[in-house]
């Protein structure tokens, strides 16, 4: 038996024109939105969805259902395995809410997750969506998106990695322990712009960062780290009580031999 319709749709780091064809498609068969809200600060994240669908679907055809997400405990004084006990905790608290508000629409209405972003890269749903699963018979279906580091590249126009080298994705938390010479890398979810700590230790890093990023509250910056770290830590503050929340990413490299050319 075929079971309930989900859709996971990434929708984009934040513009209209980030969503694809394949989003589209995926979103007319969805009869119900389930959107996790966070309070006034992010109500533009939830309006942003709603926008999207507007443009895109027929008035009438679909509804939002938007639901207190639960509380996370605080991160920053938690030790490894206490962060990941505390984010299965949250994950499952998730898993019981969202299950709860999906067993009570009747079984022939399709449900979708539209995702900011990409659903592959540091968001919760599709775990919290495979939770659910265990216990229900979900015909789940991902649709990918373009991720904020995709839109950080184009956005100041630079290829992300060195010729011959990697790339490594991670976390603030998380940086100062990976960091190497021998790649390039793009931090999210920083809260507190660890990148400052590497001043010392790699002077030569050059720094593009992103906030907002396809929204029309967008930031950039970028130059070398030294110089233009302090001023996108006041900016990013200003940014954040101006707004009550805040998006960005960065990405740290060396010098490329073209810039260093024209140097």
């Amino acid at each position: 038996m075929t079971g309930r319709r989900v859709n996971v749709i990434g929708i984009g780091a934040g513009s209209p024109v980030h969503l694809t064809l394949g989003a589209i498609a995926a979103m007319r068969e969805v009869d119900v939105f389930l959107v996790a809200g966070k309070g006034e600060d992010t109500a533009q994240l939830v309006a942003v969805r709603e926008e999207l669908c507007r443009r895109h679907l027929e008035p009438g055809s679909y509804r939002f259902v938007t639901l207190s997400d639960p509380e996370r405990g605080p991160d920053a004084q938690r030790d490894g395995g206490q962060y990941r006990r505390g984010v299965d905790d949250w994950h499952e608290a998730r898993a019981q809410l969202w299950g709860e508000t999906i067993d009570a629409l009747d079984p022939e209405v399709s449900v979708g997750f539209l995702v900011w972003g990409d659903p592959a890269f540091y968001d919760s749903t599709i775990r919290v969506v495979e939770r659910m699963r265990a216990t229900r018979n979900f015909d789940v279906h991902v649709v990918p998106g373009i991720s904020a580091f995709q839109a950080l590249a184009a956005e100041h126009g630079i290829v992300l990695h060195e010729i011959g080298k990697p790339i490594h994705i991670t976390t603030g938390r998380r940086l100062e322990a990976a960091w190497s010479p021998d790649a390039a890398f793009v931090v999210m979810l920083d809260g507190s712009l660890h990148c400052t700590a590497l001043r010392e230790r790699a002077p030569d890093l050059v720094l593009h960062w992103g906030a907002y990023l396809g929204l029309p509250q967008q930031e950039l910056r970028s130059g070398p780290l030294d110089e233009v770290i302090d001023d996108i830590v006041d900016l990013r503050a200003r940014l954040r009580a101006e707004h009550g929340w805040i998006m960005d990413v960065y990405a740290l490299g060396a010098v490329s031999s073209a810039s260093a050319a024209e140097a």
